[in-house]
């Protein structure tokens, strides 16, 4: 008989989280159509976190907050699988922003196609960028990441777990899991 043996790995230290956070924030920001019109939004749940601290570390270096959101992407997924997530909170108007669209991990590109419908059906913003800690590849649908902390080739048993605070904590980490047949 076979049993299952599952293997974890870090794949990114809180150290290296924060770095990861700190360039995003910086390649958000350089583009000088960014300067009057930012808004993240977050895609519920894995992207809200890394919404915050993006948020918090943009302020950090141009002086100001951007504007932010966090987005229910249920009525636009096409898998059926409905998730018990909180409403949408997008407090701003997105006509002429840049939007940067937040998520922890971009695998196959669905839940980003999702909350690009979710985001047009808002009206038109001026651009639209995705930000991801992690693309771990293996895409169904063409879409990549304008800002990436780590890119990762993975298979499709593995898999990636963020634990990421809303502000930093030496808890924060990605691992990345698979399992294996093993005899007993």
């Amino acid at each position: 008989m076979q049993t299952a043996v599952a293997r974890r790995r870090v794949l990114m230290s809180s150290d290296e989280i924060d770095r990861a956070i700190a360039r995003i924030a910086h390649q958000i920001v350089e583009p000088e159509d960014v300067q009057d019109g930012l808004l993240l939004i977050g895609i519920r749940r894995g992207g809200e976190a890394l919404a915050r601290r993006l948020a918090s570390k943009i302020a950090e270096i141009r002086g100001s907050l951007p504007h932010l959101g966090f987005l229910n992407i249920n009525l636009y997924r096409d898998d059926d699988v409905a998730r018990d997530l909180p409403e949408s909170e997008i407090r701003s108007g997105i006509a002429g922003m840049t939007v940067v669209l937040v998520d922890d991990v971009l695998y196959t590109g669905r839940t980003v196609r999702a909350a690009l419908d979710a985001v047009t059906d808002l009206g038109r913003p001026r651009a639209i960028r995705l930000a991801v800690l992690i693309d771990r590849g293996l895409r169904e649908i063409p879409i990549q990441g304008d800002y990436v902390g780590k890119a990762i080739p993975t298979s499709r048993r593995e898999h990636i777990d963020v634990a990421l605070a809303a502000q930093r904590s030496d808890a924060d980490a990605v691992t990345v899991s698979d399992e294996d047949r093993a005899a007993p």
